[in-house]
């Protein structure tokens, strides 16, 4: 059995609906330790799963070289994906996420300096970081300097790795190939906005489609999508009625939230990131069972949240995220119905969910007897 293939959109190129994310490769401190010659093993078994895109980037720790020390040889087998505005130093002193810089000095040197570390001569798709507003990229000439590069045969196409409240921004410009954007069946806020990228041509990178291996029993949500605040995923989950229809339909969380991710019709490729060479197969399993049924996919939906809820959010980051502001949308772009208000702490839409799950789940079972 291999694993789905679909158009990265534009750019004509057929990548796995599962691709790898490098990021569990960076190390500690902030990342699980692997020895170089484990790297090795799971970055080869990556390919010889079938897989044919990975995903880096130069503040992914030692990534890049491990990439391109142990798989440059087999460089004609992936499509290969990094980003850009990256700190050069990552600081020592200070968590994630570190301030980036999107001047043409730094983007060239991320380019330049990724190149060498994963032993190519060119990078398929390289993605501006963090989201930056449109504002930014325009004060320092990012889209531009990532023109030049593609002039020069560095860069193939170009990305931006893109969340809210920026991204309906950055795809009224029309000037990325790709977006990679946050989502699984329990952090959904970006739902429309990928079906936006996808017609309008764009291919598209999830991320978080497994949401982080949260929902495995040896995780237990001990963490969460990276960029979702603490404890909204598990909240979700446990309200949402979700465990009530797998339990129907005998499929295990894992499986059913990747699976729920590559059900989006507008998704291309989801990204799962790994260290560990028994969850790389399991994850290529189940990707190669493909998109849930319809019908189960349509009945998750309607028992996960399609909103995030504010409660655990900023005032100031739900503000940011409402729409409306600022005058309001320009025509065409997609997000939340206009004057439809978040709830103020979730606690309300919750106890929709939970009564209403449970007749959902029934409903499904019904139209599968």
């Amino acid at each position: 059995m291999t694993i789905m293939k679909r158009t990265l959109g534009s750019t004509g190129e057929d990548v796995t609906i599962l691709s790898y994310g490098a990021m569990e490769l960076r190390g500690v401190p902030r990342g699980p330790e692997i020895a170089d010659d484990e790297a090795g093993r799971v970055l080869n078994a990556v390919l010889d799963g079938g897989i044919n895109l990975i995903d880096t980037s130069p503040d992914y720790g030692r990534s890049e070289e491990l990439i391109g020390t142990h798989i440059g040889r087999r460089r004609d087998e992936f499509f290969l994906s990094s980003k850009c505005g990256c700190p050069l130093e990552v600081p020592t002193d200070a968590p994630p996420p570190y301030p980036h810089d999107f001047t043409p000095g730094n983007v060239r040197a991320n380019v330049e300096r990724s190149l060498r570390r994963l032993r190519t001569d060119r990078l398929d798709l390289v993605q501006v970081h963090m989201s930056p507003s449109v504002a930014t990229l325009g004060e320092n000439r990012t889209v531009e300097t990532l023109r030049d590069l593609q002039a020069e045969g560095k860069i193939r196409f170009i990305g931006m790795s893109g969340i809210l409240p920026n991204l309906p921004d950055h795809l009224a410009m029309r000037v990325f190939d790709v977006f990679q954007i946050p989502y699984s069946a329990v952090q959904r806020d970006h739902e429309a906005l990928i079906t936006q990228a996808a017609d309008a041509g764009a291919g598209t990178l999830i991320r978080g489609g497994a949401a982080r291996g949260a929902a495995s029993e040896d995780k237990n949500w001990r963490s969460g999508p990276l960029s979702q605040p603490p404890g909204v995923a598990q909240r979700n989950w446990e309200t949402s009625g979700i465990a009530d229809l797998l339990s129907e339909a005998g499929m295990s969380n894992m499986e059913f939230v990747l699976r729920f991710t590559l059900s989006h019709p507008g998704l291309t490729t989801t990204i799962v990131g790994t260290s560990n060479a028994a969850h790389l197969v399991g994850n290529i399993a189940v990707a190669q069972k493909g998109p849930l049924p319809d019908d189960l996919y349509e009945a998750a939906k309607k028992c996960s949240p399609s909103r995030r809820t504010t409660r655990g959010v900023s005032r100031g980051q739900a503000a940011r995220e409402r729409p409306g502001r600022g005058g309001g949308r320009p025509a065409g772009r997609a997000g939340p119905r206009r004057g439809a208000a978040p709830p103020s702490t979730g606690q309300h839409r919750h106890t929709q969910v939970r009564s209403a799950a449970p007749a959902r789940v029934r409903s499904w079972v019904r139209s599968r007897s």
